[in-house]
């Protein structure tokens, strides 16, 4: 005598599906129905209680509990046949998988995306061996089951630096081997008088509202800003303009807060208003190390994590006058931030800015694009 058809044993999740669905009545008859069987079954009940259960047919209710031994939940939607036969192929649609992901100016269409009216006719009628004629409606089910959508295009920009990896690791090594004596400088800006849009906390449905901008009177400024990484503390000066004097003069103040005459580390972008003769001879004259960022690399500078901070409780949501009160907002800032260096809004602040720099760049640090693919 055979054994009798039994659901198997349910797991946790299972469990809880099922229950819920059965527990709301909702939805689908037939998926409540379907859950109701295998619930009843795998807790024990016979097929004959079930069939009284749910009103149902023997025959068709052992079918679901098969189906559940085989797939498990899917079985609750069904896919049941009928209809004519299937007209597009799997060799079809892989074709129109195929061409959605390619630029219609790689197939010598005169247009840089597709529309669902424009694939159609293309797949319909392209000069290629291959053809196929299918509706808007199917082909946009098509898209949507391989998860193809319409995406905005990005950019990206590596660096074609040869000195790459030496820059890289030159950095990490100072910062890992002497951070007392390592510093970051670079410019922050342009920064402009107008009303810069922000957040802030308020009643729902009643924003706070700044003045629209339709003139910009004052001119931008730098800031020239200098980061102790063993300190944890930023400061620095506003300037009218980025110039090899003023980048000079940043790296002088840096070299007064160690005195001491023992060399020093400064990493600092690879522009040419920071590497400039005189800036080098002080530097040889001084016991400076300029550590350059790799080109189109300023994501490895220490200090650009600390300008999230900056951007986000200083400049986003201000409206100054001028660049008087705005350079008098700054440096309170400043003052702020040093004696809360490990405040959880600024550490919060400057994990958000990393992982913006982090998608720039596209891979992380230190290592080179094949590593990462790998």
């Amino acid at each position: 005598m055979a054994d009798p058809v039994r659901a198997r044993r349910l797991t946790p999740d299972e469990g809880r599906r099922l229950q819920q669905i059965v527990r709301r009545g909702t939805g689908s008859p037939i998926r409540l129905r379907r859950a109701m069987v295998i619930m009843a079954s795998a807790s024990g009940n016979t097929i004959a209680a079930i069939a009284q259960l749910v009103q149902g047919d023997e025959d068709a209710i052992r079918q679901v509990i098969h189906r559940f031994n085989q797939i498990g939940l899917d079985c609750l939607d069904p896919r049941w046949a009928g209809g004519r036969p299937r007209r597009i192929s799997d060799h079809d649609e892989a074709f129109i998988v195929a061409t959605a992901r390619t630029r219609p100016q790689a197939l010598d269409q005169p247009f840089t995306r597709w529309s669902l009216r424009k694939l159609v006719d293309y797949l319909a009628f392209n000069h290629g061996p291959h053809r196929v004629t299918v509706g808007r409606e199917r082909l946009r089910q098509f898209l949507h089951h391989h998860k193809i959508s319409l995406q905005r295009t990005k950019t990206w920009k590596e660096s074609n630096d040869p000195g790459l990896e030496a820059k890289l690791a030159r950095i990490e090594e100072v910062t890992n081997a002497f951070p007392d004596r390592v510093f970051a400088f670079d410019e922050f800006g342009p920064l402009t008088i107008r009303p810069h849009l922000g957040a802030t906390w308020k009643d729902q449905r009643h924003p706070d509202r700044l003045p629209a901008n339709y003139h910009k009177l004052h001119g931008v400024r730098q800031f020239h800003g200098c980061y102790s990484v063993g300190d944890d503390t930023l400061f620095g000066v506003v300037r009218h303009r980025k110039s090899a004097g003023n980048s000079l003069a940043a790296l002088k103040s840096i070299r007064k807060a160690r005195p001491d005459g023992a060399p020093i580390y400064i990493i600092l972008d690879n522009l040419s208003a920071h590497k400039g003769i005189r800036i080098r001879a002080w530097a040889a004259r001084n016991r400076v190390e300029l550590c350059f960022t790799p080109t189109y690399s300023s994501w490895a500078n220490p200090i650009e994590a600390h300008f999230g901070p900056l951007r986000m409780f200083v400049v986003a949501g201000s409206n100054h006058p001028n660049h008087v009160v705005a350079t008098l907002a700054l440096h309170d800032y400043l003052r702020w931030r040093n004696a809360n260096a490990r405040h959880p809004d600024v550490l919060a602040a400057q994990r958000r800015e990393r992982a913006r720099v982090r998608s720039e760049r596209q891979h992380r640090w230190g290592q080179t694009t094949a590593r990462t693919a790998a």
